[in-house]
């Protein structure tokens, strides 16, 4: 997959901090700079005041100032399945691409038993890996070798079905009907910081599937690099648990 920032708010933080700072303050907030809006917060430099504020925020779960800055992300090649898990997310936009009006005619089989065009998940070719709700363990080589045979005979078998169904004069929005859940999609997402919070809290969790855990993995790097100070708290004191920051 291929996860990348599109477009995001520009100064994410200093947006948070006057969203807050505006709780308590009798002026009117864009009249003021943002050093006058940090001006009673404990700090030596702006940025030792965001911090601050920034922490004060996440500890007191005041969750509400990190719903006004925005990010959008595009995700390439991900399969529909983690599709269908990401879009159960109320609070993010999503553009996805369609099977209606983009179809896979021109694709080869052959390529596609080889990974084209559909996610071949890690079980079906590593003979240590264990699932969720998997009912057994790690299995032997030959094992590993029919479950890879069957999963790539299965998809080179449903596009060479879908192709021929296009050619039997089926439109492409009935016709994808046969194609498999692994089928790559490419997404467009926006959502705010609080939101890729609650997103990274359900999604980057040891008990979420491999494929959307890796996807998150990725935006939460993005977002330490556009918002670092509330990533980096984040990162070092709510990771991993269930934080009440669903909207």
């Amino acid at each position: 997959m291929d996860v990348r920032l599109l477009e995001a708010t520009p100064n994410p933080e200093e947006l948070i901090c006057r969203g807050a700072r505006n709780d308590y303050m009798s002026d009117f907030n864009p009249d003021l700079s943002f050093e006058e809006t940090m001006a009673s917060v404990e700090g030596d430099t702006l940025e030792e005041k965001k911090r601050t504020l920034i922490d004060h925020l996440m500890t007191h779960g005041h969750f509400g100032p990190f719903e006004h800055p925005s990010v959008t992300f595009a995700v390439k090649g991900v399969s529909r399945a983690c599709m269908a898990q990401l879009t159960r997310h109320r609070h993010v936009s999503f553009d996805v691409q369609s099977m209606r009006y983009v179809s896979f005619n021109d694709v080869d089989p052959e390529r596609v038993a080889e990974g084209e065009m559909v996610v071949t998940p890690p079980s079906a070719t590593d003979p240590d890996w264990v699932g969720r709700n998997q009912k057994g363990g790690a299995v032997d080589e030959e094992t590993v070798e029919k479950r890879e045979e069957v999963f790539r005979q299965s998809v080179k078998r449903s596009v060479e079905d879908y192709q021929e169904l296009l050619g039997l004069g089926m439109p492409p929005e009935d016709a994808r009907f046969v194609l498999p859940i692994g089928s790559k999609v490419n997404i467009v997402m926006s959502m705010n910081v609080r939101m890729l919070m609650h997103v990274a809290d359900m999604r980057a969790a040891a008990d979420a599937q491999w494929e959307i855990r890796e996807m998150t993995e990725q935006l939460l790097d993005l977002a330490a690099e556009w918002c670092p100070v509330t990533f980096d708290y984040y990162d070092e004191e709510m990771r991993n648990r269930k934080n009440r920051l669903a909207p």
